[in-house]
């Protein structure tokens, strides 16, 4: 055995091992996590990875016979295969990322997406074959699988950035960049006949993508754990007007007794803080009452109802999740329903009566 042939040997056991054991890993995460939350993106991680591990199997397969010129054409083949699979896989799971970019999450949930992914990989997927089964080097389509995986990159870039700042993370979200960078040098590396930096360049851009995809399952852990859970006895609630420079008062509702011991001082604009006032106001001078009435849809009567509809209610709810958490980087179910639960009653009687939730004696203004 020569020392390309024990080189592709260790490349594949270690390929064959490792991406197997990182595939259970990031599937038994999705058991016990997103299995009961019915989030599958972790699933088609796993099967990008698998792919990387059966390719490995396949290179420990071919080593011994990499003198033959065929069993390099089928052993090229195999990889091109394997590696558009693993594309095809993680694409189909950026759909399931909670965090995007708003135009790259119009076109994730366009009913066009699996036909755009699906397209490019049957072009690159059939003439791979064909050349598998002629033997043939068709010069530029010969590596078609770099094409869809510079494609996947773009893409998967901009969702690990998204993904890991909007939780926090900068410095992974960096360390992703970098990780696509690295890769897109292994990929064209692919056109060159320096086989041995070639399975370097792979086997650190793989290593490189289990460690992200490991940091993104983690990540995700921390998002359910920072979920909020809330107790309305513990939230306090102060408004108060700040005399600027200008003359202008700016508008501050400061509340604590969130999840954190943080203390949030939000800006509100004169309609929000009126309608917030509103609510504190009636809550003091009637603590065992303190209900506003919203106007019915249908009602075309000429009465001043405290609260015109529903919408002014979650507007006020929007504007306190973006003041605490920063716009786009808060969740619906993990977060505005908590803090609407937490901060307000509808009456069991009347549904369209509200009040604040909170105690009286936590209320300033």
């Amino acid at each position: 055995m020569d020392v390309t042939q024990q080189i592709l040997n260790f490349y594949g056991w270690w390929q064959l091992v490792t991406c197997l054991f990182a595939f259970m890993g990031l599937l038994a995460i999705w058991y016990h996590l997103g299995r009961k939350k019915g989030d599958f993106g972790q699933v088609w991680l796993a099967l990008s990875i698998l792919c990387w591990s059966i390719s490995g199997g396949i290179e420990v397969y071919y080593s011994n016979l990499v003198a033959a010129e065929s069993a390099l054409v089928y052993l090229s083949g195999w990889r091109s295969i394997f590696s558009l699979l693993n594309s095809l896989f993680i694409l189909c799971a950026l759909p399931w990322f909670r965090h995007r970019p708003q135009w790259l999450g119009q076109l994730l949930e366009g009913k066009l997406w699996y036909l755009i992914i699906g397209l490019p990989f049957l072009f690159s997927f059939l003439p791979t074959v064909v050349r598998m089964l002629t033997g043939s080097s068709m010069s530029l389509i010969s590596e078609l699988d770099v094409y869809y995986a510079i494609f996947t990159l773009i893409l998967l870039v901009f969702i690990l950035w998204e993904s890991f700042t909007k939780r926090g993370l900068q410095l992974l979200g960096y360390l992703s960049v970098i990780f696509v960078l690295v890769t897109l040098v292994a990929q064209f590396y692919k056109f060159s006949e320096e086989v041995q930096t070639l399975i370097l360049f792979s086997a650190i851009f793989k290593s490189l993508l289990i460690m992200i995809f490991f940091a993104l399952a983690l990540s995700w852990v921390k998002d359910i754990s920072q979920s909020l859970r809330l107790s309305p006895a513990d939230i306090k609630l102060q408004l108060t007007k700040e005399k600027q420079t200008t003359g202008r008062f700016k508008n501050i509702a400061t509340i604590s007794g969130l999840a954190n011991t943080k203390i949030h001082a939000v800006q509100l604009t004169n309609t929000n803080y009126d309608l917030l006032s509103k609510f504190a106001e009636v809550k003091i001078e009637n603590p065992e009452a303190g209900w506003l009435e919203i106007k019915p849809k249908s009602d075309s009567r000429n009465i001043d109802y405290d609260i015109r509809d529903h919408n002014e209610i979650k507007r006020l709810i929007i504007a306190l999740l973006d003041g605490i958490y920063g716009k786009g980087s808060w969740d619906k179910e993990r977060h505005e329903q908590p803090l609407k639960e937490a901060l307000f009653q509808f009456s069991k009687d009347k549904s369209r009566l509200i009040r604040l939730n909170i105690p009286s004696i936590n209320i300033l203004t």
